[in-house]
C-alpha cells in the first residue's frame, strides 16, 4: 500500500463527459486523491437535452446524480460548488463561496456555454439549448405557448411560428423535434389551437444545414425538415432579438412566440480568469498529451479544450472526444504521479451524426464518412446515444421511454410544472383567470 505521504491530489473543475470520464479512469490508482467540482450535483447528457425540450424524455432521462455514478470510489471526493477563478501556477480553484481546492494535478473540464457574439436581445429574449435547466425552461415556454395558443384561439389573428437560430446538429435537432411535435400532437389533445398552421423557422448565416456533414447528408436533412414544415432562411444572419421576434440583417422581422438559440457555444466563463490568452471559442488551447503549456500538471479536456490532431484538424466539440480525452487525460495523470511522461492523445474517430426527426436522421460512420441516411441511421443515432448513457439504468430506462413514444405513441406527460418560468404574455407567473 501506498503511504500517506505517496498520494497525490487531483482536482477537477466540471463534471460532465470529460471530467467525470476523467475522474472514473483515476479512482483505479489508489495513489490518488480526486476531488471533483461542479455546480450541479448530476452530470446532464447534452445530446438528449432536446428530446426533454419536447417531452419525448423526462428530466432524469439525460441527467446523473455524480455522487451516485461515483458512490464505489473511496478515492473520490464530489463536491457541489461554482468555480469561480482559478490560479493556474499553484494549481488552486476558488468557489463562489469563497472556498480554495489545490490539487497537485488540475484538470479543466468546465464545459462549454451558450456564445451570442454580442447580438443585441439574444441573451434576453432568446432561449438556449445546452444545460439540463435550459431544457426544462425551453420544455415548459414550449407547453405553456401551446396552452395560450388553445385558451387565446378566439382572438389569435396570426398562427403559432417559432424560430430557431442555428443550422448545426443542436438547431436540427430541436426545429425538426418541434416539427414532429406540431404534426403529430392529438387534435383532441389541443382542440382550439390551431396546430396545423402552425410554423418553425429556422435560421442560418450558412447555404447550408449541418456544415461540418457532407453534400448528401446535408441535402436529406434539408429535405426532411420541409417535409416536417420546416422554413428554412440561409445565408442570413440575425441583427436582433426581440420579445416578440427576430429581425434579420436585411431588415426583415418574424413573428415569433419562442425564439430558440443554437446559433454556437464557447469556452466556459472561467477561462477568462485563468490568466492566459484564450483560443479559438474561448477555450483553452492544450498540447498533444492534453497539458496546458508553461504550467505543469495542469490539463484541460473536453469542450473547455482545443486540441489538434497530427495534420492540423481541430476536434469537434462531441461527447465522443469528451470521453476519450477525459481517460487519457486520466493515464497521463497516473503516468505524471509515478514520475513518468505523458503520451500524445489520439482521438478514435467514429463518426458524426444528427438527428433530424422521427425516422429522419444522418450518420457518417468511421473516419471515411461513409454516410447513412433514414431508418437505419435513425436506430443507430438511438444506439450510440443509449451506448454512451452513465449508467445501466438509464440505457433501459431510456430505452423503454422511446419504444412508448415509437410504439405506443406516449409522451412524457405536458405539465406545466415550471410557472416560475415566463411562459406566457411576458409575465413571470401563469395568468390568473
Amino acid at each position: 500500500m501506498s503511504n500517506s505521504s505517496d498520494i497525490k491530489s487531483v482536482v477537477i473543475i466540471g463534471g460532465g463527459f470529460a471530467g467525470l470520464n476523467c475522474a472514473q479512469k483515476l479512482a483505479a490508482h489508489k495513489n490518488l486523491k480526486i476531488t471533483i467540482l461542479d455546480r450541479n450535483n448530476y452530470q446532464q447528457f447534452q445530446p438528449l437535452l432536446y428530446q426533454v425540450a419536447t417531452g419525448t424524455l423526462s428530466p432524469d432521462n439525460a441527467a446523473f446524480n455524480l455522487r451516485a455514478v461515483l458512490a464505489g470510489h473511496e478515492n473520490v471526493d464530489v463536491v457541489m460548488a461554482e468555480v469561480k477563478s482559478v490560479d493556474l501556477a499553484t494549481r488552486t480553484a476558488y468557489s463562489v463561496g469563497g472556498d480554495e481546492f489545490q490539487g497537485d494535478f488540475l484538470v479543466l473540464a468546465a464545459g462549454a456555454e451558450p456564445n451570442f457574439f454580442g447580438i443585441p436581445g439574444v441573451q434576453e429574449h432568446a432561449l438556449p439549448l445546452y444545460s439540463l435547466l435550459d431544457a426544462e425552461h425551453l420544455r415548459s415556454r414550449l407547453i405553456g405557448a401551446l396552452e395560450t395558443a388553445d385558451r387565446d384561439a378566439g382572438k389569435r389573428t396570426e398562427p403559432l411560428r417559432f424560430v430557431v437560430i442555428g443550422g448545426g446538429a443542436t438547431g436540427v435537432e430541436i426545429a425538426g423535434a418541434i416539427g414532429d411535435v406540431l404534426q403529430r400532437t392529438s387534435l383532441l389533445a389541443f382542440k382550439h389551437a390551431d396546430l396545423k398552421h402552425a410554423s418553425v423557422t429556422l435560421i442560418d448565416m450558412g447555404k447550408t444545414v449541418l456544415g461540418p456533414f457532407g453534400k448528401h447528408s446535408q441535402e436529406y436533412a434539408t429535405e426532411m425538415l420541409k417535409n416536417r414544415g420546416i422554413e428554412l432562411l440561409l445565408g442570413v444572419s440575425v441583427k436582433e432579438v426581440a420579445k416578440n421576434g427576430v429581425t434579420l440583417s436585411d431588415g426583415t422581422h418574424i413573428p415569433a412566440e419562442l425564439v430558440i438559440w443554437a446559433g454556437g457555444l464557447k469556452g466556459a466563463a472561467i477561462s477568462n480568469s485563468l490568466g492566459i490568452k484564450a483560443g479559438r471559442g474561448g477555450r483553452v488551447d492544450v498540447q498533444p498529451d492534453l497539458s496546458v503549456a508553461d504550467f505543469p500538471g495542469v490539463y484541460a479536456v473536453g469542450d473547455f479544450a482545443n486540441f489538434q490532431t497530427v495534420d492540423g484538424q481541430a476536434l469537434p466539440q462531441l461527447a465522443s472526444v469528451a470521453q476519450q480525452a477525459g481517460r487519457h487525460c486520466a493515464k497521463n495523470i497516473a503516468a505524471a504521479a509515478l514520475g513518468n511522461s505523458g503520451k500524445r492523445f489520439e482521438y478514435h474517430d467514429k463518426g458524426i451524426m444528427a438527428m433530424v426527426g422521427r425516422n429522419a436522421a444522418v450518420a457518417e460512420v468511421g473516419s471515411n464518412r461513409h454516410t447513412v441516411t433514414g431508418t437505419l441511421a435513425f436506430a443507430a443515432w438511438l444506439g450510440v446515444h443509449a451506448l454512451l448513457l452513465t449508467t445501466v439504468r438509464a440505457k433501459v430506462e431510456t430505452f423503454v421511454e422511446w419504444a412508448w413514444e415509437y410504439f405506443g405513441h406516449v409522451h412524457v406527460d405536458a405539465i406545466l410544472d415550471r410557472p416560475d418560468v415566463d411562459w406566457s404574455n411576458g409575465m413571470n407567473t401563469p395568468p390568473v383567470d
